[in-house]
């Protein structure tokens, strides 16, 4: 058998239930039952970045619904053994099981790769049941003789799309294969599908408009089920002390459910664990081609939002009608919701944010790319700007900001505290490999623009405050005024910096950008 109530989900999930690291998502399966053969909630897919446990869940759904297979010993000690509906779906049906990244060294070709899976199912079939083989009949054809219902879990739907010998055509027969195989069809109890791309981008009219799509941007339903919620993270950090939460916070949490509360990537959070070690897990394993892959083409239409972005600026953009109807979206807004829905971004409350550490380290790699322009100018000198303000050197600190301000940038043309923070987060770019850099967090009697807070205990504590059309020395006595210093007045050394910029020209003692650093102590 190969796809017919195998075994292989089983072995797969009962793994990862004996893992060291466990996290109990089985409620996920009261929700799933409660759309079977219900015509308007029984296609149901899942879309989600990679490593956000859609195999986990498409296994342990499987190992649950399957016949032929007793199962309970497995599912007894978990959440959805106190349903009230526990026992009803419990092996109970046929389940169609198709991880469709899974193809032969022979696979050369869209035909190589249906022809497998139709030769694989129409094997299945005829094993368990008596069916006419006619020959170059849909598989539709084959379900229905059999005269029974099943579950279909087809996980990885999109895995075709991403090798190099499919085409545009292969694609939409492939949706056609779906459709055909799955819409409308009386054998078909549950679709439950998984992927990371969505099907209404690559689906024709109505080819599969069945299936109610369920992403990072719409879905209220699934979404405690994929990603770690904060709750689950700390209970993960009580049990592994040898991890602080507020690290694995700072490396990996920023993703959100519908209701607003945290989703962590779980990959990472596990591999932290295990290693004793927060560093980057999942973006390690090749995402980041996507990042270049979504941009690539079109860096213009993005480059001020990805730098926004870095500077911990909230980018504003309404995405929350995208992948529910086949619009026509610009250039920017397709490139920023494909990487939502690659997981690089993450969007809350009608605004698009880096979502942690991990990743904020790879689009900091993007600004010193060469099509960024002026940018990759700005990062190639910021470690002489850090080195400047560790100096102390006002002159030439506010020289190379000045420089730095007057690129042929568009962001950095507004006269404004916003764009003067967002040009020194560029500005200070090399100086994250030393510091964790705050902007706009309490301290003391207000917020303070950005706050360095040394990862080494030999560096100094940096305070800075923005002015537009005032003086630095205004700048500094805020900074004391307000006790901003409150946030690191536990470190050995601090620099309290005020930088202003005066557009008024006709001012008699007119200088654009000036600086005081002061060392506090």
């Amino acid at each position: 058998m190969f796809y017919l109530n195998v075994e292989d989900p089983i072995s797969i999930y009962t793994e990862i239930v004996h893992d060291d690291i466990y996290v109990d998502k089985s409620m996920l399966i009261e929700k799933i039952s409660s759309c079977i053969k219900k015509p308007s909630q029984k296609f149901i897919c899942i879309t989600r970045p990679r490593r956000f446990g859609k195999t986990y869940n498409a296994n342990m759904l499987a190992a649950y619904y399957t016949k032929g297979y007793d199962t309970k010993e497995l599912f007894d000690y978990l959440k959805i053994s106190r349903s009230d509906n526990y026992i009803t779906h419990l092996n109970q049906h046929n389940v169609v099981y198709i991880d469709f990244s899974i193809m032969s060294n022979q696979c050369h070709s869209y035909n190589d790769y249906i022809q497998m899976i139709t030769h694989n199912m129409i094997s299945d079939l005829k094993s368990q049941y008596t069916i006419d083989l006619t020959p170059n009949h849909p598989l539709s054809q084959y379900f229905r003789q059999t005269g029974d219902s099943f579950v279909f879990i087809l996980d990885e739907w999109d895995s075709i799309f991403y090798k190099d010998f499919i085409s545009e055509k292969d694609k939409i027969k492939y949706m056609e294969f779906l459709k055909d195989l799955l819409k409308d069809k009386p054998y078909v109890s549950l679709a439950y599908m998984t992927g990371i791309l969505p099907i209404i981008k690559y689906s024709s009219g109505s080819a599969l408009n069945n299936f109610t799509e369920y992403n990072f941007i719409n879905d209220n339903i699934y979404t405690d089920f994929f990603g770690f919620t904060e709750n689950e993270v700390k209970d993960l950090c009580k049990k592994y002390t040898d991890i602080e939460f507020s690290d694995l916070e700072y490396w990996y949490d920023g993703y959100y459910t519908d209701n607003g509360t945290k989703l962590f990537n779980p990959r990472s959070v596990v591999n932290a664990i295990h290693n004793h070690k927060c560093r980057s897990y999942w973006t390690s394993t090749g995402p980041m081609s996507e990042i270049a892959d979504c941009i690539e083409d079109n860096i213009d239409d993005v480059r001020d939002d990805i730098v926004q972005l870095v500077s911990s600026i909230p980018v504003e953009v309404e995405l929350l009608e995208y992948l529910e109807k086949d619009n026509n979206l610009d250039a920017r807004d397709e490139i920023l919701s494909s990487m939502v829905i690659f997981g690089f971004l993450t969007y809350h409350d009608d605004y698009l944010y880096i979502p942690n550490h991990e990743l904020m380290l790879k689009f900091e790699k993007i600004l010193s790319r060469k099509d960024m322009g002026g940018y990759n100018e700005i990062v190639r000198k910021s470690k002489h700007i850090l080195n400047a303000t560790l100096d102390k050197d006002e002159e030439l600190l506010a020289t190379m900001i000045e420089e730095a301000h007057d690129k042929e940038i568009d962001l950095f043309h507004y006269n404004d505290e916003n764009s003067l923070t967002c040009l020194l987060s560029i500005c200070y770019i090399y100086a994250r490999k030393y510091y964790e850099i705050e902007r706009e967090k309490a301290s003391g009697k207000g917020r303070c623009d950005m706050t360095f807070l040394p990862r080494k205990s030999n560096m100094p504590a940096i305070v800075i405050e923005l002015k537009v059309n005032d003086t630095p020395e205004s700048a500094i006595d805020q900074i004391v005024n307000k006790n901003y210093m409150q946030k690191v007045e536990n470190y050995n050394e601090i620099l309290l910096i005020g930088m202003s910029y005066n557009s008024n020209s006709q001012h008699s003692e007119y200088k654009k950008h000036q600086c005081k650093i002061v060392q506090y102590k």
